[in-house]
């Protein structure tokens, strides 16, 4: 049967992750997403994701320990990085750069380490390719803070403060995964017919890079900066709705009840109230909007999606719109590598069939 796209078409078989957008639902490893990452860090999540268990502590420091070491990137990498086009694209460097990646040594090392590895460097990338765009010197990864507040650190060489590193680690957590989406499937694809790791995680990023996948959610922050102050938010949500505008952050492709994502969001940006100006004016602006898109489009049940507070916190973090989706990237790898490893464990080569309807 022939399906446009191969929507509604089951490949593969996951223990990962499952989405349900009817009854907005996300879980990991069979947990419920706020529970799976409650309290956790960036790297207990990922621990999680990639094993199906929490880590003891020992597992943590061993975990901590491996990714830390593997910020430092291999000078083949940092070599290839001061050749690239500073006018291109972030995402068209970085998906070199993974590529670059590979070679001899990293090749020979267990498909665990190459996940952690992958995941441990896509950050020192980013904020490599970030400095050298801009004409600034690299800043060296600091082995005192977590993989969140470094990554921060590196962008920009100030120590972030707690209320934003908690912010965007909460954001990374939530996006580690989130089924079989395009760019997770090409690397799938990509691996299944026994190709590298490596190979797999260069696929996603170009994937990742298509705006209909991975596209940064600028349009909500251009919508806060009109907004301005909570005093503004009517008169400016009213009037686009008059002029028939399409409300950035709201509504969703899966989900037909609030994005669970969204939710968890909220409620960091709720329990950080007065520690930031943005994330205080999302959480305005987010039960102004809902009520007046209840008003003029009644039934549509437009709920917030995950774009939404994602912005906020972006914009909370000073980050520029060119790193939207690079970090979204180092977020999602960790459900690259996830099933990555799945698909290698039980590898099937993908070949779907094609209908012919030429002359």
């Amino acid at each position: 049967m022939f399906q446009k796209g191969l929507k509604g078409v089951i490949a593969v078989q996951t223990k990962i992750a499952s989405v349900d957008g009817d009854r907005g639902v996300l879980k990991y490893r069979g947990q419920l997403v706020d529970e799976a990452i409650k309290g956790k860090t960036f790297e207990e999540a990922a621990y999680f994701l990639w094993y199906g268990t929490h880590p003891t502590n020992e597992q943590k420091k061993a975990l901590e320990r491996q990714l830390t070491a593997y910020r430092v990137l291999p000078p083949q990498v940092s070599a290839v990085a001061k050749l690239l086009p500073k006018e291109n694209p972030i995402m068209d460097n970085l998906r070199t750069l993974v590529s670059a990646y590979s070679e001899p040594k990293f090749n020979e090392l267990s498909p665990e380490t190459q996940a952690l590895a992958l995941t441990a460097a896509l950050p020192s990338m980013t904020a490599l390719l970030y400095r050298f765009k801009h004409g600034w010197e690299p800043v060296e990864p600091r082995n005192d803070l977590g993989h969140t507040a470094n990554f921060l650190w590196m962008l920009n060489g100030q120590q972030p403060s707690e209320a934003q590193t908690e912010a965007l680690e909460t954001y990374l957590k939530l996006t580690m995964e989130h089924g079989m989406n395009a760019s997770t499937f090409a690397a799938r694809v990509t691996v299944s017919t026994e190709s590298d790791m490596v190979s797999a995680i260069t696929s996603a990023i170009g994937t990742m890079k298509g705006p209909l996948h991975g596209g940064a959610p600028s349009g909500v922050i251009d919508l806060l900066e009109e907004i301005k102050t909570p005093e503004r938010i009517e008169a400016v949500i009213t009037e686009k709705l008059d002029r028939g505008e399409k409300i950035m952050g709201f509504g969703h492709r899966i989900y037909r009840t609030e994005d669970p994502r969204s939710v968890i969001l909220r409620e960091k940006c709720l329990a950080l109230e007065g520690e930031d100006a943005w994330l205080d004016l999302a959480v305005a602006a987010e039960k102004e909007i809902v009520r007046l898109l209840n008003l003029h489009k009644p039934g549509r049940a437009l709920h917030t999606n995950v774009e939404f507070y994602a912005a906020a916190i972006m914009r909370s973090v000073e980050m520029p719109p060119e790193l939207f989706t690079p970090t979204f990237s180092i977020a999602r790898i960790v459900g690259w590598t996830a099933h990555v490893r799945e698909q290698q464990e039980d590898n099937v080569i993908f070949r779907p069939q094609s209908e012919y309807v030429g002359t």
